[in-house]
């Protein structure tokens, strides 16, 4: 019999906050390809055909394998479904595919209990194996909590009996969007939550003697997610336990959006070395969420490979390095830090700056019968022009910066700004009475000139880093500044030269793949900090992508940071066997009239298992209630039932503006 064994961390949910290692846990077998461990990070995904389609189940399942998936995933909601995973295995098989299978279990004890027996590993829901949500709110005592929690012990151990008997692995899989009301009742909705439903079940198979397992904490929300998981590493190191963590933001969307808000959330925990699995959940084709995980994972094998090979310089560290606290600072010039949003910074210093038409790159259309601009919700705040001087004039709102030689000689300074190095700072015999920006690396702060400097209620910092873990280094920058006791608004900069992005296309399957990248990339970056509440500001700098993408990507940061609201945001999950409707087809229509909708958030979801749960997080909710039947929410309260497809949109926007919420284009 297998005995329990773990390898703890240290204090805190990770090794280091300032070097890059991973979380060690346990190993777990999953057919041949094990999980945890020393073993790399491993792909996943999840088939959308109905898996009563043996052959379409087999197709794209191979889709999936060759575009990179180590393990595929398949709904079984009833017994049938549950039962027909071997014939879909069997064909697999037949085609030379060893690929293991994933049953996901909603609802379905008896299913779980059949698939069990067939495939290599089940993923059941905490909230809904057991359990029941039905919204109420009910106050227990502590005997009458037990006795709930005895009575899904014996609903639970006949799998736990199953997987132990088959080598059948299993995935307790945590959904921010269906915690059941026992737990809801108890712990609210909560990251707390979320973890007490996983350490359930958990416990209960630890008193069994089973521990092939694996854990999963998802959330639409990245930053519910990020807390989630880093409360479960810490909780689980007190029970002494480490299981492996598989990672994903549920209902993260499709495109630039989908893709932003998955690197928020994973990367931010791959960055502390938490993760030994990865999904990528995009309300697109399944074989085209490998390649994005793929991207994601690469990095920190490269990073760990890097450490290995030549040891980085150490983060300077002025103060612990083992807690992160928000960071507060003085607001300047009523324009940034406090309570402020963060601003963006975009460089067009390599524009053409005789056309007025560049600054519809960065959110100003140009009216030339007017000689007007007009800004919009996604207008960027400053604009580094560097030493160059545009020949039009540029619009009153929007903020200029120069390098500070350059600022020297310009007669009209109204809303143009200088910055400095931190030595053309000191030295400087004439300075800006608004705003003085001061390019700072973390290992300024040991520096004669950061000694010498004279810092006042104008100056912002402009954090750059060369570090090849340069989240870890910012991060602890403000750590440090907290030490000292200094708290002048920090703007997070990155610079990704096109060298970054001239790897293998294969790394990456997308013609576009120096935007692709820079999408995953910085959204990790300035995700992980503006995550903690670090930062007033982003600067993404790249060469290699043009201004408007740059601009884009760097509100779509902010939007799923939830630190600044700039665009409707659709909660839309990526579709399974369970789906209702097209997901894709109908994710387009509803964007297509809602997305003028700022602050707004919908989702679209193709059937009950988690829709009830995230209209919690959302502001509408359109949800698959049938065949050719949708239900319509208003947060988690229905407001119309069984609304025909070809109808459920004007409803749901009929609804939108009887609340008032609704803006015409």
């Amino acid at each position: 019999m297998e005995t329990k064994k773990s390898n703890l961390l240290q204090a805190g949910y990770c090794n280091s906050k300032t070097t890059y290692e991973r979380y060690l846990t346990r190993e777990v077998t999953i057919g041949d390809i094990p999980m945890g461990a020393h073993h790399p990070i491993r792909i996943q995904s999840m088939t959308t055909v109905d898996t009563m389609d043996t052959l379409g189940s087999v197709e794209q399942t191979i889709k999936m394998v060759d575009a990179g998936c180590e393990y595929v995933r398949i709904t079984a909601p009833s017994i049938k479904e549950a039962e027909n995973l071997a014939n879909i295995k069997k064909e697999l098989r037949l085609r030379g595919y060893q690929v293991p299978l994933v049953a996901d279990i909603h609802f379905t004890p008896n299913a779980a209990e059949v698939a069990a027996r067939i495939v290599e590993k089940v993923r059941v829901n905490p909230g809904n194996y057991a359990d029941k949500k039905k919204f109420d709110q009910i106050d227990y005592t502590d005997a009458a909590y037990q006795g709930e929690l005895d009575r899904i012990y014996k609903k639970f151990a006949p799998l736990v009996a199953i997987c132990k008997e088959y080598g059948t692995a299993m995935r307790i899989g945590t959904n921010h969007g269906s915690l059941s009301d026992r737990i809801m009742s108890r712990y609210g909705d909560t990251p707390e939550g979320m973890v007490e439903s996983a350490l359930e079940f958990m416990r209960i198979c630890e008193d069994l003697n089973y521990y092939n397992l694996v854990v999963s904490m998802k959330s639409s929300n990245p930053q519910v997610m990020v807390q989630a998981y880093r409360l479960l590493v810490e909780k689980m190191q007190a029970e002494d336990m480490n299981y492996p963590l598989h990672l994903g933001v549920t209902e993260a969307g499709d495109g630039e959006d989908g893709r932003i808000k998955s690197a928020v959330g994973i990367g931010t925990l791959l960055e502390d070395g938490l993760g030994d699995t990865v999904r990528v959940s995009l309300t697109e084709e399944p074989e085209k969420e490998a390649p994005v995980a793929i991207a994601l994972v690469n990095r920190y094998s490269k990073r760990a490979k890097d450490a290995i090979q030549t040891p980085t310089r150490e983060i300077i560290q002025l103060a612990s390095p083992t807690k992160t606290e928000a960071y507060t600072s003085l607001e300047v010039n009523a324009f940034i830090g406090g309570s402020l949003v963060p601003r963006i910074i975009v460089d067009i210093s390599s524009k053409n700056l005789k056309d007025p038409f560049i600054l519809s790159d960065v959110g100003y259309k140009y009216d030339a019968l007017l000689d007007k601009y007009h800004m919009g919700d996604q207008s960027v705040d400053f604009v580094y022009l560097g030493d160059e001087l545009p020949s039009f004039n540029m619009p009153g709102n929007l903020k200029q910066l120069y390098n500070y030689k350059t600022w020297l000689t310009l007669s009209n300074k109204a809303n143009i700004h200088p910055i400095y190095s931190l030595a053309e700072y000191n030295q400087a015999t004439e300075k800006d009475g608004s705003m003085n920006l001061i390019y700072l690396k973390n290992e300024d702060l040991l520096s004669e000139e950061f000694a010498q400097l004279l810092w006042n209620k104008t100056c912002v910092f402009i954090l750059e880093t060369t570090h090849i873990h340069g989240m870890a280094d910012q991060r602890q920058f403000f750590a440090n500044l907290q030490e000292i006791g200094i708290n002048c608004p920090v703007i997070i900069k990155r610079s990704y030269p096109a060298s970054e992005f001239s790897g293998p296309v294969g790394d990456f399957m997308s013609p576009e793949e120096p935007i692709s990248k820079i999408q995953l990339y910085a959204a990790t970056d300035f995700g992980a900090l503006l995550i903690d509440g670090l930062g007033s500001g982003i600067w993404l700098d790249s060469s290699a992508t043009p201004t408007a993408n740059l601009a884009s990507i760097s509100f779509g940061i902010l939007q799923a940071t939830r630190s600044r609201i700039s665009k409707t945001e659709y909660i839309s999950c990526p579709s399974c066997g369970r789906t209702l409707f097209d997901l894709q087809e109908t994710t387009q229509m509803i964007r297509s009239r809602t997305n003028h909708l700022k602050g707004l958030k919908i989702a679209i979801m193709g059937c009950i298992v988690n829709g009830p749960g995230e209209m919690a997080d959302a502001d509408y909710g359109y949800v698959g209630a049938g065949p050719d039947k949708v239900t319509l929410y208003r947060s988690k309260e229905v407001v119309k039932r069984n609304v025909t497809s070809a109808r459920a949109l004007d409803e749901l926007i009929e609804i939108i503006k009887s609340d008032g919420l609704w803006i015409e284009e």
